[in-house]
């Protein structure tokens, strides 16, 4: 059959031509297509342990021992939460291996998991986030919640085009240089409705830094505090010297977990990240009438972090502003933000963090029952707010007045800890992530802010709190 086409005579394929144009387009499509790598697909025994790298590779082993990413399946506080999303697995039909493809994904893709008490879980699986697991990731699906595809074997995947080993297979990939690669699992999205849990992936994604080129291995694979500098060395002992080695340190802001498990070279490290991430200024007068109504302005501004400040999970976490106004004989004319005797935030203080509310609208810390977000207040990259503060100035203050700032930040709440673990069983310790006057010492104090303790709330003070983006 001919057709007619613009004056000229077209020749139609013929049915069975089309038919095999179809097929093999599907074929195709459906190559393209590749599943994340997922239980069952490996066993165990087909990734090495870390310490067998360490023998060539003995720098980049001694940084990950002890980082968050080795310790991702023993974390005692993850364990303790994930207990209780696995009650709520079984009960509810989730995925049990939705928290673990992140936190021990070799148990996952070997059927180690289930069940979630790690009592199955083989000695390469325990630990975490580990060499040869991150080493033979071949491509990824996509973001967030962990869609790896993986290729265990002889060959060991990298950043280095010109790698070679006498002991493995390599190969270079432009993956493990992309933010994308960390983004399988740090973005986290709900398992059954989809609500997005963290975003730190996105985040930066979304922020100048993206947009000037500095990925997310430029401020937690390097040398520098919140910032690129180059790590000249050996990724190997057998290879050739290299301008820059990506470090294995994978710094972030937990300084809690690692510090409870002895891990005090990444807790330093995690202190130092936190206390470069954020910036205060203050607009306050030095002196007041009595009666007269003062206000002070306290400027918060991230700019260290190429994502919201706190990141992550930060349901649990908590950054909040503590606040002191004395008069000339120190005598405290207004504080906010103390915290109270078990621990508790100033209920009057703003805490920057992700309040997730419950199908029934209640807030809750469970990222399993979250069907929304109740709040979401947290500081985007190169990003500031104003908290406005006010008080009367007492009749027998003396002037000059002086204001004291501090921006605090902590792992978790301290009273979830007591529920958890019990009181007593834990600190969390409070870090002092930014200062005003900047000449005051930042520190870390169990479980207390440094003004926390000293001065009660504000005597006969009338305030109130605007938060306003800037």
């Amino acid at each position: 059959m001919n057709k007619i086409t613009g004056g000229k005579a077209v020749k139609s394929p013929g049915l069975l031509s089309l038919i095999i144009t179809i097929l093999f387009a599907g074929l195709i499509i459906f190559a393209g297509a590749a599943e994340p790598s997922g239980p069952g697909d490996f066993t165990s025994n087909q990734f090495s342990k870390s310490g067998i790298c360490s023998n060539c590779h003995g720098s980049s082993f001694g940084e990950w021992a002890g980082s968050m990413h080795s310790l991702a399946d023993s974390d005692f506080f993850y364990n303790a939460m994930l207990q209780e999303y696995g009650v709520a697995a079984e009960a509810q039909g989730l995925s049990p291996e939705f928290c673990s493809r992140c936190h021990t994904p070799i148990g996952v893709v070997s059927s180690e998991i289930p069940p979630l008490d790690g009592s199955h879980l083989s000695e390469v699986s325990k630990e975490g986030v580990q060499c040869d697991f991150c080493h033979v990731v071949a491509e990824s699906e996509g973001i967030g919640n962990a869609p790896y595809i993986l290729e265990p074997g002889s060959v060991k995947w990298g950043n280095r085009e010109d790698a070679e080993s006498p002991s493995h297979e390599t190969e270079g990939h432009e993956f493990y240089d992309d933010s994308a690669y960390c983004g399988m699992c740090h973005n986290i999205y709900h398992p059954v409705n989809n609500l997005t849990l963290a975003a730190t992936y996105t985040e930066w994604e979304e922020s100048p830094y993206a947009e000037n080129g500095v990925n997310c291995q430029a401020c937690h694979m390097t040398p520098g505090i919140v910032k690129f500098e180059k790590n000249p060395g050996k990724a190997a002992s057998s290879g050739p010297k290299r301008e820059h080695v990506y470090t294995h340190h994978f710094v972030g802001a937990n300084a809690f977990v690692t510090g409870e498990m002895g891990e005090g070279r990444h807790e330093k490290r995690a202190i130092e990240y936190l206390q470069n991430a954020a910036k205060l200024e203050v607009n306050a007068s030095d002196s007041a009438e009595p009666d007269e109504n003062v206000e002070v302005e306290v400027k918060i501004t991230n700019v260290g972090a190429g994502h919201k400040i706190p990141t992550g999970v930060t349901e649990e976490r908590e950054m909040w502003l503590e606040l002191t106004v004395s008069d000339s004989e120190g005598k405290a004319l207004y504080h906010s933000g103390a915290l109270d005797s078990n621990g508790g935030i100033d209920p009057e203080a703003t805490v920057y963090h992700t309040v997730f509310a419950d199908a029934d609208g209640k807030p809750t810390v469970k990222v399993w029952e979250a069907a929304s977000i109740f709040s979401d207040n947290r500081i985007g990259p190169k990003e500031s707010v104003i908290e406005k503060h006010s008080f009367i100035m007492p009749e027998n203050a003396s002037n000059p007045i002086s204001t004291k700032a501090i921006l605090h930040y902590r792992s978790a709440s301290q009273v979830h800890i007591d529920e958890l673990f019990g009181e007593g069983a834990y600190d969390v310790p409070v870090i002092d992530m930014a200062t005003y006057p900047e000449e005051e010492e930042k520190s870390s104090t169990p479980g207390f802010g440094m003004l926390g303790a000293v001065v009660a709330l504000s005597l006969g003070s009338v305030f109130r709190r605007i938060i306003q983006k800037d």
